[in-house]
């Protein structure tokens, strides 16, 4: 990146729980952050609390899982900044938890379109902006669940897996073209409002606050790491 370019960073999912607190890490520490998301309000709430803070960002409420937004935003961004230092692939949802021999068509092909292939829809758009950055960084959350079977998630685990495998090949072509180095972070027990959808009875003061993981991404990108690394935060 180039001095006199304002970095700039695009974090998906980041209305609310690790999306929203990353986004916020990020504008505190001189990024424009680009949220994306879903609910225009939510968005608009985060994006309050960053000026608030004195930080800079721009909502950009869209449906990922439709390819001609993910275009337009693209377009836009190219447009206006050229260029994009760090991506943070956050949005994803789980689906039903149930028998893999009863899992909903429907619902499994939702879980794999958002958590598959607008993600790469993502990549492939935003690849050119990442590649002229001087030190670009591409941050997927992931979960256990996509390198550790677990019985009645196999939809949601199904479609981390498949998740990491293409970020790690995106990783391996990209490595000797430019400096985009791509992470694989694992939250562990985090407080979300995915992880109180899959324990509903589980106290939320159990378990971490969102916070914890965005300081981590926050440290990956500032620290360095070798492309293909996986950070998993457990508890």
């Amino acid at each position: 990146m180039a001095d006199n370019q304002e970095k700039l960073a695009l974090v998906t999912g980041a209305s609310q729980g690790i999306g929203a607190a990353t986004a916020k890490i990020l504008a505190s520490n001189g990024y424009h952050v680009i949220l994306c998301a879903r609910n225009s309000k939510t968005l608009e709430s985060v994006e309050e609390e960053i000026f608030a803070n004195g930080g800079s960002a721009t909502i950009a409420p869209l449906d990922l899982t439709d390819g001609d937004s993910i275009s337009r935003l693209a377009t836009a961004i190219e447009g206006r900044w050229g260029h994009l230092d760090v991506m943070v692939l956050n949005a994803a949802i789980l689906g039903n938890l149930g028998p893999v021999s009863q899992m909903d068509p429907k619902i499994f092909n939702e879980v794999l379109t958002l958590n598959l292939l607008s993600q790469q829809a993502l990549i492939a758009y935003f690849d050119p902006m990442l590649r002229k950055s001087a030190n670009a960084s591409v941050i997927g959350l992931s979960s256990s669940v996509g390198r550790n079977a677990r019985a009645f998630w196999g939809g949601y685990g199904a479609s981390k897996a498949a998740f990491e495998n293409l970020l790690l090949s995106y990783a391996e072509e990209v490595a000797n073209l430019s400096k985009i180095k791509v992470a694989i972070v694992d939250p562990g027990r985090t407080r979300t409002a995915m992880r109180a959808k899959a324990y509903p009875g589980e106290d939320p003061n159990s378990v971490k606050e969102p916070i914890i993981v965005a300081q981590s991404i926050l440290d990956l990108i500032d620290k360095g790491f070798e492309t293909g690394h996986y950070l998993a935060l457990g508890k």
